[in-house]
């Protein structure tokens, strides 16, 4: 059996732990196994570039933060676009994948890459998928792989922020990443005590944020973090039409930071850790979920049911049809339980 592997999107904490977990269900199941790693994302699988894999390659990446192949972004929109050739991406992966007679991909990444996923998967390819994202968004699994470790990392830059806010009273917003949902904000946001989380589910009212911090510094505490998410709008920029949205260039917490400086005596700071969210080294929980996820793939290969992502149901590994999952996004739900417990403890979401 032929298989290739690919990471595609944003990377994160996990992969090459996803990575190994396929590798060794499929080196411990599949007679006369042939792993080829396909560079860069689907880009590779564009270009044809891809080489055999060494079962050695796969030890001692557990661990290891990144991706070993490779990984880039290439639209979901862009992927069936005629290019100066006269052909159009679907067709080069299409090509490339039977001339170099693989019996299956299995594929590693968020949403964008889950739409392409179900087009090859419905032009005939043989796919497994694996949910990846620090967002934690992909629609039909409880959680994805990367996001525990990215909610480590964004509370631990809130704790930080905690002890120089409070030794200097200062108002902070911290902007954390989540372009169009706010479970990493929301998630790092309790953990790491944050006072208002705003996410983009839900427009806040900076009257709202105002009248928090005020009853803050009236109860003596003379400082507030703010956890936000950087797809976060205020009420009234959300009725408004998206292109007229953020006129000034700001982020969405530099924007916050502005409009709170300018109603406030206090000093206003913004934190913006970006991709530092991204980096580093998988936590112990998300090794764990990426060595069960793999598995599993593993596990659909080597009988060959394909079509289909693996995904966390609760406690148990499932597969998920990729035309059930592909082009839905999993945002928070407005009247969710975590949300309503925040409410319990206090915390705003700025309505």
């Amino acid at each position: 059996m032929k298989v290739g592997l690919l990471t595609s999107g944003g990377d994160c904490q996990g992969l090459n732990a996803v990575l190994r977990g396929v590798a060794k269900s499929l080196y411990n199941s599949v007679p006369d196994l042939e792993l080829y790693g396909i560079i860069d994302g689907y880009h590779g699988l564009i270009t044809a570039e891809w080489r055999k894999m060494k079962t050695e390659e796969f030890s001692d990446i557990l661990r290891m933060g990144g991706t070993i192949l490779g990984t880039s972004r290439q639209p979901f929109k862009e992927m069936q676009v005629l290019g100066e050739d006269n052909t159009d991406k679907l067709s080069m992966m299409l090509k490339n994948y039977n001339e170099a007679g693989f019996d299956a991909l299995v594929i590693l990444g968020g949403n964008g890459t889950h739409k392409t996923a179900q087009l090859l998967n419905e032009n005939g390819v043989n796919v497994v998928t694996l949910p990846k994202t620090i967002d934690n968004d992909v629609y039909g699994t409880d959680i994805c792989f990367g996001f525990d470790s990215a909610v480590e990392k964004a509370t631990s830059v809130i704790d930080a922020i905690h002890t120089t806010a409070v030794s200097h009273g200062r108002v902070f917003v911290v902007e954390l990443m989540g372009n169009k949902v706010g479970w990493l904000s929301l998630y790092a946001g309790i953990a790491g005590g944050a006072d208002i989380i705003l996410i983009p589910e839900i427009p806040y009212y900076i009257e709202k944020v105002l009248e928090v911090i005020d009853k803050r510094n009236t109860g003596g505490k003379k400082f507030t973090i703010i956890a936000i998410a950087e797809g976060a709008v205020s009420a009234e920029e959300a009725a408004l039409p998206k292109k007229e949205r953020a006129p000034d260039g700001l982020t969405a917490g530099a924007r916050l930071a502005k409009i709170l400086s300018g109603n406030l005596d206090q000093d206003v700071r913004t934190a913006i850790p970006g991709h530092f969210q991204r980096g580093g080294d998988p936590t112990p929980t998300d090794r764990i979920l990426c060595s069960r996820l793999g598995a599993k793939a593993g596990e659909l290969i080597s009988s060959r049911q394909f079509g289909y992502m693996v995904a966390v149901r609760g406690d148990t590994i499932v597969k998920v049809p990729l035309e059930e999952v592909a082009g839905k996004t999993k945002s928070v739900p407005t009247d969710s339980q975590i949300l309503y417990q925040a409410g319990l403890l206090g915390i705003s979401i700025g309505v």
